[in-house]
């Protein structure tokens, strides 16, 4: 496979909520940044070698083929992000991008015998969980932090933005995954938020509190 094949079915993964319901090809292209046109060409490829299931106005699916697949790639992605975190000390808004360089490396033993190095993480620097060599992983229970109420409270466990502008956003205030954030009070007025992070004060905006995942205590 091709590394733009690789990081279709990848997008697809995503996009179908972990592979399980079809994406339109608009959806592809305007997260792939390309043409409808070169979307549709490119699922007609995969689904000739049976990674997709594609029928025109009803989007497109993952054979199970094409999600054991995703799955691999995403695995090595993330297992690299660890790697690159724990032994050769990047910053978690650095990994992306040199993972998804490595993410496309073929050789299993490689990556199970990186997997073993790391004493098998169950999840990325992001929160995000790795799929076992078998294609298993659990999602864990979280919330974004905007939707909890007032005097709730919970652990930092993920972020649905990765980008390196928001994830060194979160380090120059010191936000971090396993931090205890509490929420204070709530104004009406552009719904931000007045918290503490493990203990202490400050106050951020609803984008913000909407880019954050916690485990409420009570889950």
């Amino acid at each position: 496979m091709t590394h733009s094949e690789e990081n279709y079915l990848k997008t697809i993964f995503h996009l179908g909520r972990n592979g399980k319901g079809p994406v339109s090809t608009n959806a592809i292209a305007e997260q792939m940044e390309t043409k409808p046109s070169s979307v549709t060409d490119m699922v007609k490829k995969l689904s000739d070698k049976g990674l997709v299931n594609y029928k025109k106005y009803q989007g497109v699916s993952l054979t199970p083929v094409g999600t054991k697949t995703a799955l691999s790639i995403i695995r090595k992605h993330r297992l690299w992000e660890v790697f690159l975190v724990k032994k050769l000390h990047f910053t978690w808004d650095e990994v992306h991008e040199v993972a998804e360089q490595l993410e496309h490396i073929k050789s299993e033993k490689l990556i199970d015998q990186l997997d073993e190095l790391l004493e098998f993480p169950k999840f990325d620097p992001h929160g995000d969980p790795i799929p076992t060599k078998n294609g298993e992983f659990t999602e864990p229970k979280k919330q974004l932090l905007s939707q909890l109420p007032i005097s709730s409270q919970g652990v930092c466990v993920g972020v649905k933005d990765s980008s390196a502008t928001f994830l060194k956003f979160l380090d120059r205030n010191k936000i971090a995954l396993g931090n205890l954030i509490e929420i204070m009070d709530k104004e009406e007025f552009d719904d931000s938020l007045h918290i503490k992070v493990d203990g202490e004060k400050m106050h951020i905006s609803h984008q913000i509190a909407s880019n954050l995942y916690v485990k409420p205590n009570e889950l």
